[in-house]
Parts: structure tokens; sequence; C-alpha cells
């Protein structure tokens, strides 16, 4: 199964944000989300795309980068990440074996038109940290500091 999701919406639904702020906040922040997803998705990070607006990019941003398997891509060519999503729904080749993460409206309902699985996005979060509480636990890079995982993880660790 496939996993498309909308960055932003995601971001915002995670509570995951970087350290940076200013000018480089929407870096650190993207950042910190692809490593918390790399580390949540396990083995199946190589499975999800996440989509970010890029309207406002700083120069230089490409269009497509791949981060710790994850696929990420930029709406540079879209008026916002989720016209981009949408057409990535309506062009896919396997449409009910796709996932798509997101709190909009109008991709829920292009998934769904598609027979896809639109599940909103802190859902999906809050169900993909909840596996990763029952899965293996491995070492790897921690959680951005402040993060709802983290907190999660903190007390889980002191039995709150």
């Amino acid at each position: 199964m496939r996993i498309l999701i909308d960055g932003y919406n995601l971001l915002h639904a995670s509570g995951v944000f970087g350290e940076t702020r200013g000018p480089r906040g929407f870096e650190a922040s993207r950042k910190a989300l692809l490593e918390v997803l790399a580390e949540l998705l396990g083995d199946d990070r190589t499975k999800a795309t996440v989509v970010f607006d890029a309207n406002d990019a700083p120069p230089g941003l490409p269009s497509r980068v791949v981060h710790e398997g994850i696929q990420v891509v930029f709406a540079r060519d879209h008026p916002s990440a989720d016209a981009l999503i949408e057409e990535m729904i309506e062009d896919h080749n396997a449409p009910t074996a796709l996932t798509v993460v997101s709190a909009d409206n109008r991709v829920i309902a292009a998934a769904r038109r598609r027979r896809a699985k639109a599940v909103p996005s802190g859902e999906w979060f809050a169900e993909l940290c909840a596996a990763a509480r029952q899965g293996p636990q491995t070492e790897s890079k921690p959680p951005p500091p402040g993060s709802d995982y983290e907190v999660e993880r903190w007390l889980r660790e002191f039995e709150l």
C-alpha cells in the first residue's frame, strides 16, 4: 500500500516542529517531521510520499528529494500541495491500494472518488505512534524535543 501525505497538514496535526525559528523555520520543521516519519514508518518509509507546498519556496529548492527512503515532493508547478495531491490521486494506477493522509476536505473527497483510503492527519499520526509503541523498539534518532511523540514516550517511560 502506498501512502500519500499532505506534508504541512501533518506537520501541524502532529505537533512536530523544528527548533529553528525565522526564515529557516519551515525547513527545520519539514526535516523534523521527516525524521519522525522515517523512524515511525520503519521499513514502510519507502512506500510514503510527502507533498509540501512550494509557492513561496526559497530559490534552489528541488522539486523532489528522498529523505531516508521517503519520497518528498514540493508542489513547485502547482498552486498548492492539495492541487498536486489531487492530481497524484487521479493519476494513480491502483488507487484502492493508496492511503491519503490529509485533513483537507478537497483532498479527502478526491481520494474517496477514486476509492482510496482517506485518513485525517491527526488520526493517522496517532495510529502510527500507537503502532510504534507496540512494535519492536530499536535504537534510532529521537524525535524532536516537545513533539507529541516524544511527550508520549516520556509518559510511558515514567509510567505516568
